[in-house]
């Protein structure tokens, strides 16, 4: 079967599509046969060998699948021919791939195969981040760095769905019609975002802010919370990881906390399913929509996370494999 294989961690140029065997799947693992991935932000990291996680290469990239399953353990809720989402730490961007049970998802008929591997990380890290990172409640606001890409569209997505305000912040105004398209409820560009904040919630600032860029962004995002205000450090797309000065968290009473969804999300058993039933009901309500910014060939993996690299992309990209261009 063909796979997306990092051999040398040269980035995504060194990125080779090879012939491998195909998976034999282990106790409680579910065989399925991919139809779409979803290309990720770890997905360049471990082009890289820059990601927390560092397989010793080769290994295949590919964190978010979806596709349909050919074998499923005795006593899942799985069957052959189920249409379903998956997400693993890496090696999904293969035709065939064997996932513990508890990171298979049913899909919704709602979605595509391609919106489906859209969906994974970037809306289970969102929702992680919201529900259980921030404690957010109905009628709140939240801010949005680097809210045209995948994670950011997630949050402003996942964030109507549980009732809140949302603020985009973005770098140029085709990135503020994703946003937009994507249902955030006001757009602000980031030169300047900290008055536009400012102005927006009448001086008062917002309760949440999502923030996967980090570097220079950090301070102004501080000063933009309200009392009580909680900062969310999801990454650092800028490249840069910021310091903080701690005596503002005691001087405004606002917090910074940390969301690694991954880690936690993948030693707690039961946890992605139980995140999973709580999105779908946003699926069907329409609040989730995953925004595709383009697809792509397995063979052309290099230029999807190139792309990203150069932060050209808009939403999320999305490899397709084969000839699984139906629903």
């Amino acid at each position: 079967m063909r796979a997306a294989r990092v051999t040398t961690t040269d980035g995504p140029g060194a990125v080779t599509i090879d012939d491998v065997p195909e998976p034999v799947p282990g106790d409680g693992e579910v065989l399925v046969e991919v139809a779409a991935v979803g290309i990720s932000f770890p997905d360049l990291l471990l082009s890289r060998g820059e990601y927390q996680v560092r397989p010793e290469p080769p290994f295949s990239l590919g964190v978010d699948v979806a596709g349909t399953v050919r074998s499923a353990p005795e006593g899942s809720d799985l069957a052959p021919g189920d249409r379903v989402a998956a997400v693993m730490p890496y090696g999904g961007a293969q035709e065939l791939v064997s996932v513990g049970a508890d990171g298979v998802f049913p899909l919704p008929d709602a979605l595509t195969f391609v919106q489906g591997a859209a969906l994974p990380m970037n809306y289970l890290t969102a929702h992680f981040a919201l529900a259980d990172r921030a404690g957010l409640r109905e009628g709140e606001t939240v801010l949005v760095h680097g809210a045209a890409g995948g994670v950011g569209t997630a949050t402003l997505q996942v964030a109507r769905g549980m009732g809140a305000r949302s603020i985009a912040v973005v770098s140029t105004e085709a990135k503020g019609e994703v946003a937009r398209r994507a249902g955030a409820d006001e757009v602000v560009l980031v030169d300047g975002f900290r008055d536009a904040v400012k102005e927006l919630t009448d001086g008062r600032g917002v309760d949440v802010v999502m923030d996967v860029v980090g570097g220079e962004l950090m301070t102004d995002s501080l000063r933009s919370l309200a009392p009580l205000g909680r900062l969310l450090v999801v990454g650092f797309t800028d490249g840069a990881i910021p310091a903080v000065k701690v005596n503002r968290l005691l001087l405004n009473n606002i917090d910074v906390r940390g969301v690694g969804w991954g880690a936690y999300a993948m030693a707690r058993p039961g946890f992605m399913r139980r995140q999973w039933e709580a999105l779908l009901p946003m699926v069907e309500e329409g609040a989730i929509d995953p925004p595709i910014g383009a697809t792509y060939p397995l063979e052309e993996v290099g230029r999807a996370l190139q792309e990203m690299a150069d932060r050209a992309t808009l939403g999320k990209s999305v490899l397709v494999l084969g000839d699984f261009t139906r629903p």
